[in-house]
């Protein structure tokens, strides 16, 4: 696992635009929309609408067929976790730790649940105590809830800098 590959490129990011805001709210507006994110990939995930008959994870769903390669797929819940991890990355530059992540120990509770909720409280702590070992619980928790939802950090990565490059267009072309 490369973090710092992912803090680099994630740099960039800011040198096309895509998180220069400066305003003063700009800490919240990054943890909001790590928390976002993380209620959109809870939605794709699906496991805890108890009152739905339909709890399965959207990890494969057909965007388009092509005549000569067949069904092109997209797995909307890796894609959020991304958008999410966009978003932890940020924060973690923002703050200043970027250089100090290194070998970081997922972190993993009892459930996906559960999961979802520590991370919650580890972002929204992060407002009120912007140190390193909160943000490192944070990154640690954010780190075992893709392997909670059967991600490798091959995949992650790999999503991670197809998404990337997304966000780099979108900022060049004023998104």
């Amino acid at each position: 696992m490369n973090l710092q590959k992912l803090f680099e490129a994630q740099r960039k990011l800011g040198k096309v635009g895509l998180f220069n805001y400066k305003g003063e709210d700009r800490f919240n507006k990054l943890v909001l929309a790590l928390l976002v994110e993380l209620g959109e990939c809870a939605n794709e995930w699906r496991g805890f609408k108890f009152w739905s008959k339909d709890q399965e994870p959207r990890t494969k769903v057909q965007i388009h067929k092509s005549a000569s390669n067949g069904p092109f797929y997209k797995n909307p819940l890796l894609e959020e976790y991304v958008d999410g991890l966009h978003f932890v990355l940020e924060l973690g530059i923002e703050l200043g730790f970027s250089n100090q992540i290194s070998n970081i120990k997922p972190i993993q509770n009892q459930t996906i649940e559960q999961q979802f909720i520590w991370i919650n409280v580890k972002a929204t702590a992060l407002i009120n105590y912007q140190s390193l070992p909160m943000y490192q619980y944070l990154v640690a928790n954010y780190i075992g809830l893709g392997e909670m939802l059967g991600f490798t950090w091959e995949q992650i990565e790999q999503a991670y800098f197809e998404k990337h490059e997304i966000n780099i267009e979108r900022q060049e072309n004023g998104y």
